[in-house]
């Protein structure tokens, strides 16, 4: 015998500079307020889908939003639960949620489904707007698609803005 050999593996982006600063990113993103609305409403589109989009907060950093769809031969109205996490400050934010859906296509009938949805948005600042880009992928039942996976923009105002005041003021940790 000899000494065993030990196998070294370069890693050129982890540095030890890098590590150390992770859990500051990491608290610089849990520690930012999740949002700056209570209500908002707007248009939504994915290129193919166009309608109209509503979110309503209902515990701090969680919104229901709803949105109808229109396209040139199906209609359908999706109900999504969204946490909101900022990144860096209150004005941008990424989400992450679930939700279903039913519509009717002029060809097939009646359709059904389950949503995911990831994404990011933004409040622009000074003016009452929000916008938004997200990615949500669909299960099918009675329809021709199993699935789809939509990217779609959205715009919408502010309604309500955020209140930081009140009884709902404790559930700001969650």
């Amino acid at each position: 015998g000899g000494k065993p050999r030990t196998l070294r593996i370069p890693m050129p982006f982890i540095t030890h500079r890098s590590i150390l600063l992770l859990p500051l990113a990491f608290g610089l993103t849990q520690t930012a307020a999740a949002q700056k609305y209570r209500t908002a409403a707007g248009f939504r589109s994915d290129g193919n889908n166009y309608g109209i989009t509503i979110q309503q907060l209902i515990i701090p950093k969680t919104t229901l939003e709803g949105l109808a769809m229109l396209a040139p031969r199906e209609r359908s109205a999706t109900l999504l639960a969204e946490r909101h996490f900022g990144i860096l400050g209150p004005s941008l934010n990424y989400y992450f949620g679930a939700g279903a859906h039913v519509g009717n296509h002029k060809d097939n009938g009646t359709f059904w489904g389950f949503d995911g949805i990831i994404g990011a948005e933004y409040k622009i600042a000074f003016i009452p707007l929000v916008i938004s880009l997200d990615f949500k992928p669909t299960i099918e039942y009675g329809s021709t698609d199993w699935n789809r996976f939509s990217k779609a923009f959205s715009v919408r105002y502010i309604i309500f803005k955020q209140r930081k005041t009140g009884i709902f003021r404790a559930l700001d940790k969650l």
